[in-house]
């Protein structure tokens, strides 16, 4: 079926995942970026860049036209146009990656125009560049319309040496949980949360187990008098 077939029973047509400004923030050699011993993945000899895609051209094809129309109609009446940063339609889904300050008001602006009516929120996701200079934190918001069946995200980034982002709590209250989670193992600070605080780490834990920068370690374990030393210092098999 061609493109234009795909579009008009409301696919995506696979052209509008061309990113003409595609940013490379890093370069990935070996399957799991083994470095300073040997690689026992079999993988070593892999190269291959870390890219993040680029503001996606129009059309974008089947409803997420419509859904970024919408939603920039609906910014623009509430004075704050400018809060998208870029639309990204990459592997059939399309984002809105937005500025953090206007992040509340674009939450509502999707979950109350009557043309959007995202009103499910499935969560935040945190995501750790630590490539990306200046924007090393992302969160990440995918929402669903019960109402018209459609799905999108909404992604924000940070600093680390910021890490903050508005609490999307009095929009979507079961963010609840999601925000605490992404605050434990990130460090992304949501300024309003009404209870932000580890539920997985012990309170006094250093350190977001899941930035892509906190160390492997490993705890000393003994077994039968050998000692397992953590994953990063072990010796290689070639």
């Amino acid at each position: 079926m061609s493109d234009e077939g795909r579009v008009r029973e409301g696919g995506r047509a696979p052209a509008s995942e061309a990113s003409h400004d595609s940013e490379v923030i890093s370069v990935r050699r070996g399957m799991f970026g083994v470095r300073g011993s040997g690689d026992t993945s079999g993988y070593g000899g892999l190269v291959s860049p870390v890219a993040l895609p680029g503001s996606s051209p129009r059309p974008f094809g089947g409803y997420f036209d419509e859904v970024a129309d919408a939603l920039g109609a609906a910014l623009a009446e509430r004075g704050v146009g400018e809060a998208i940063e870029r639309v990204v339609v990459f592997r059939d889904e399309l984002t809105f990656h937005v500025r953090r300050e206007f992040l509340p008001e674009v939450a509502r602006a999707l979950r109350d125009d009557p043309s959007l009516r995202f009103e499910l929120c499935l969560g935040v996701s945190g995501v750790h560049y630590p490539q990306e200079v200046g924007r090393e934190l992302h969160a990440v918001y995918p929402l669903m319309s019960i109402t018209h069946n459609r799905r999108v995200r909404v992604e924000v980034a940070m600093p680390d040496a910021d890490p903050h982002v508005p609490s999307l709590y009095g929009v979507y209250p079961t963010n609840d949980w999601h925000e605490r989670e992404a605050f434990d193992f990130f460090g992304i600070v949501f300024d309003g949360h009404p209870s932000l605080t580890r539920i997985e780490m012990p309170d006094d834990w250093s350190g977001h187990p899941q930035r892509k920068d906190y160390p492997l370690g490993g705890i000393p374990v003994e077994f039968k008098g050998a000692e397992i030393a953590p994953p990063d210092e072990r010796r290689g098999y070639n």
